[in-house]
């Protein structure tokens, strides 16, 4: 007879189910599957789980209900019950606490914490079985637990207590036993304590409750289970939840604010927006919204690196912050208006709620103080780095009547101070409407500029780590503007997928990049293979096929010398489409990658789906390594999960030696970035690669590194 525990996996999501079962009978469980919640509730009542996994969004019958209708009954009470949620709200959070969940965790799933979790709420769940089951065996498993125990008499005396090493300094017997709660915690804790114990005795219910102490090495956070162990006496289960804590207060600080600044987010800043409007309407004030864009940022990314970019913005936030506090023009304290008015809405673009004006033209005067500060050179990792700002002005209630509105044209307002010449803040007026024309102009001279040639392509090589020579190269289109001049995709990119135009761009960037490829190897060079840019529009467009094989025929380019960059999202839209889409495209001999891994879907599921050859990891994992703990241990996960699957693994952004030792040593297959080359037109490609077969291998850094 199979012994072996049995876990319950409820999930309408095929593919989470799979892989978390998967997970599960890896770690020796016999695994029963449910795919919605009523379903789940019929297989808890015929399998009686060890363990079960649930998932929150479900139809017919939620997890939250699920797991109160499993806790309900006398036989799921003590049954870990793990949450698997898309929801990031706290009160999602709390509501599954409440529910009963043991533990919870955020899609997409990290599956190596997933694992971690499972070991750990199994053997809890194995030794309060064992609790249960024998008094005899109960000091043995209780010398295991990572919690601390004690016993308390119903007068508030301790009389005995078990403890972990890591609850000594405050725990200690020596502090704790023979002595009264009241006399080992403060009266905030203490009277809590014995209002619980009071209950616990009296009612025979178990009773929880959490508290705060301030240590010396600073606030820890403790939970308090406290059940009826005699007429006399109880038992309390004290646990270290610190980093629970700490956790929770993330997922609250990434709801709402910025992570790399920590200023508000969109969303928030919206709400505070409209709380300012509203107090205004019934008050009689005005209400300034500020909206400043920074002049030419994407010079700075492009020259200096993605990292000096993010420094500069962190700078920047820190003097606006800096000039609301030195404002007098509000009736706010200085404080509330620091911490609740200023947002990054993403970019380099920042908004600045300024509550309660009495004169609009305060607004100018703290405009104008920003202005001043950014003006001042900023230092940035050993670099002097200028920078100016473009600032659009709108006042409740001249300009608007609510927070969109006064967004949308205080964005116009500043857009017309970048047509005046940047470096200046503009007040909006109903005559505005330059921005729109801007777009509108961009958008007619883009569907021109292909009949025109504007359009060129610039490469990006890609460096083999075993080798150390260039194993491919990245297309990366630019715009030679006739007015602008040398336009990056950043600017134009996002226009034409939403204009459509991204289709037609597509294609011609798909020929010149085959045509150019062919032209290196006719000229007895290696360029390797060269990696084309797909945008999610064009893959799901039924010609996309017919495109590839137009552009192959065209330039001659044997197939194995191409290679598509897929994003997450476009292929997860019509899994059952793209797998067809893509399993064609690879019987071509193609090579297939999906570009920025890690900041979509993140799925093993897909991975092992699809006919992929590559996979590149986000420059957003890259940038902090070695130092960023938490990105090196990412990216070292994608390359061993990667290489188990047969996937190349390509790290996109590396810029320092740290970053490309760390990678060397992790194993990664190749890398691309500045530390090498920027992109570059076509001849500097042919120049790179001549001067690679005239000089021993070996990676080869861009001059000045």
């Amino acid at each position: 007879m199979d012994e072996r525990p049995v876990a319950l996996v409820i999930d309408d999501d095929r593919s989470t189910r799979l892989m978390t079962s998967s997970l599960l009978e890896q770690a020796g469980f016999i695994v029963e599957q449910a795919s919605d919640g009523l379903e789940g509730c019929d297989a808890f009542e015929r399998f009686k789980p060890g363990i079960i996994l649930l998932d929150v969004v479900m139809p017919k019958m939620d997890g939250f209900a699920v797991c109160e209708k499993i806790r309900s009954s006398s036989a799921g009470q003590h049954i870990p019950v793990l949450m698997m949620t898309g929801l990031d709200d706290i009160d999602s959070i709390n509501r599954g606490y409440q529910a009963g969940a043991t533990d919870f965790i955020t899609k997409p799933i990290n599956w190596t914490i997933l694992q971690h979790r499972l070991r750990y709420m199994w053997r809890g769940t194995l030794i309060s079985y064992n609790l249960r089951k024998s008094e005899a065996k109960t000091r043995a498993l209780v010398n295991a637990l990572p919690d601390l125990l004690i016993q308390v008499g119903k007068d508030g005396i301790i009389q005995d207590l078990k403890f972990h090493n890591a609850y000594y300094n405050v725990f200690s017997p020596e502090k704790l036993l023979h002595r009264r709660i009241d006399q080992v915690f403060p009266d905030d804790v203490s009277k809590p304590i014995m209002e619980h114990l009071g209950l616990a005795l009296s009612k025979g219910e178990m009773q929880f409750f959490e508290h705060k102490l301030d240590l010396p090495e600073g606030p820890h956070h403790y939970e308090w289970r406290i059940v009826n162990n005699g007429s006399d006496e109880a038992l309390a289960i004290v646990r270290d939840i610190t980093d629970r804590k700490v956790t929770e207060e993330r997922i609250a600080l990434l709801a709402y604010h910025d992570p790399l600044t920590g200023l508000l987010n969109r969303h928030s800043f919206k709400e505070h927006l409209d709380q300012a409007v509203n107090q205004a309407r019934r008050n009689g004030h005005y209400v300034s919204t500020l909206f400043l864009d920074l002049d030419r940022f994407k010079r700075i990314n492009d020259t200096l690196g993605y990292n000096v970019g993010d420094l500069l913005l962190q700078g920047v936030a820190d003097r606006i912050q800096d000039c609301i506090r030195k404002g007098d023009c509000t009736a706010r304290q200085v404080s509330d208006i620091c911490t609740s008015s200023i947002s990054r809405l993403g970019g380099d673009e920042f908004t600045i709620l300024l509550p309660e004006i009495k004169q609009v033209q305060d607004t100018g005067k703290i405009a104008k103080r920003i202005m001043e500060s950014l003006s001042r050179p900023f230092i940035v990792a050993g670099h002097e780095v200028f920078v100016t700002a473009s600032m659009g002005i709108t006042v409740f209630p001249l300009d608007g009547e609510n927070a969109d509105s006064l967004l949308k044209n205080a964005d116009s307002a500043m857009y017309n101070a970048k047509e005046q010449g940047r470096n200046n803040f503009q007040f909006y007026s109903e005559s505005m409407n330059a921005s729109s024309f801007k777009r509108l102009e961009l958008e007619t001279s883009m569907r021109k500029a292909l009949d025109r040639e504007e359009f060129v392509l610039y490469f990006q090589p890609q460096v083999s780590l075993l080798s150390g020579k260039m194993a491919g190269m990245e297309a990366l289109i630019r715009w030679n503007h006739p007015q602008m001049g040398l336009v990056q995709p950043l600017d134009f990119i996002p226009l034409a997928e939403e204009t459509g135009l991204i289709v037609s761009i597509g294609e011609w960037v798909m020929c010149a990049a085959c045509i150019r490829n062919k032209a290196l190897v006719d000229m007895g060079l290696e360029p390797g293979r060269v990696a084309v840019n797909i945008s999610s529009l064009q893959f799901r467009r039924h010609s996309l096929v017919n495109m590839v094989k137009k552009a192959l025929e065209v330039s001659g380019l044997d197939p194995g010398h191409l290679e598509l960059e897929l994003t997450e999202s476009s292929i997860m839209k019509n899994m059952e489409v793209s797998a067809k889409i893509l399993m064609e495209l690879k019987s071509m001999g193609i090579g297939l990658a999906i570009d920025d891994f890690g900041t979509g879907y993140s799925s093993l599921a897909y991975l092992r789906r699809f006919p992929l050859d590559v996979l590149k990891i986000d420059r957003s994992f890259i940038k902090g390594i070695p130092e960023d703990h938490d990105g090196a241990a990412i990216a070292a996960a994608i390359i061993a999960m990667a290489h188990t699957l047969n996937l190349k693994v390509v790290a996109e952004g590396v810029e320092t030696l740290e970053q490309l030792s760390f990678l060397r040593e992790q194993g990664c297959d190749e890398v691309q970035g500045y530390l090498f080359s920027p992109a570059v037109p076509p001849e500097e490609i042919e120049n790179y690669l001549k001067k690679e077969a005239e000089t021993d291998p070996g990676i080869r850094l861009r001059p000045g590194i």
